[in-house]
């Protein structure tokens, strides 16, 4: 990493606390949160605005939600992003094939027309190469409510804005997901304006 971590007992008391529960549900602490901790009160901000984009009782299943920050992370070429929220697409339930299809999504018959539809909006909020237009919203109000499209809206950005820290950061892999990264240099890689989805889009979810 370009900026280290400092002892434990030089951190305030109270990011020591969230220290401490990263460790609880993780195993570890994790690296990008010893870097926040330098900046107490933004750390704080930082997790409570975590949790709450991944509550019990977000609108937005936690497999979306964790497709999303996947996608979000591979475009942003965050090695600690991309590793964690793969993980956590197994954890979640998501089957092998999936997660390593996730960056060729427009393209595999694994993903239904609601998850194309949001991957697609991320990948224009979250890209340079796209804007955000209205027939994109239009498809995107075809599966979620306004309410719901505020609420990947803003998990998108706060993933932008996680992927680009340790990226920045040059935070590694922590080495959370098992599967191989046979997709992880392709995922790197920013999309570019959207094709003309497949046929084999409208296929069921897998």
């Amino acid at each position: 990493m370009r900026i280290e971590a400092k002892k434990l007992s030089d951190y305030p008391w109270f990011v020591r606390r969230l220290l401490a529960k990263q460790k609880h549900a993780h195993g570890e602490v994790l690296a990008p949160g010893f870097l926040w901790g330098r900046s107490p009160s933004v750390f704080a901000a930082v997790a409570s605005l975590s949790r709450a984009l991944d509550r019990n009782r977000s609108p937005i299943p936690p497999e979306l939600r964790s497709l999303i920050a996947a996608r979000v992370s591979q475009i942003i070429s965050s090695p600690f992003c991309v590793d964690i929220n793969r993980a956590t697409l197994v954890e979640r339930g998501v089957t092998r094939d999936k997660v390593e299809a996730l960056a060729d999504w427009r393209r595999n018959p694994l993903f239904d027309e609601r998850e194309r539809a949001v991957l697609d909006y991320a990948e224009a909020v979250t890209g340079r190469e796209r804007k955000v237009d209205d027939a994109l919203m239009d498809r995107l109000k075809q599966h979620f409510s306004d309410d719901e499209v505020v609420e990947i809206t803003g998990l998108i950005c706060f993933q932008i804005m996680s992927s680009k820290f340790n990226a920045a950061l040059d935070v590694p892999s922590g080495g959370f997901c098992k599967l191989p990264a046979t997709l992880d240099e392709a995922a790197a890689a920013e999309p570019g304006p959207a094709a003309a989805e497949p046929r084999s889009a409208a296929a069921p979810p897998g």
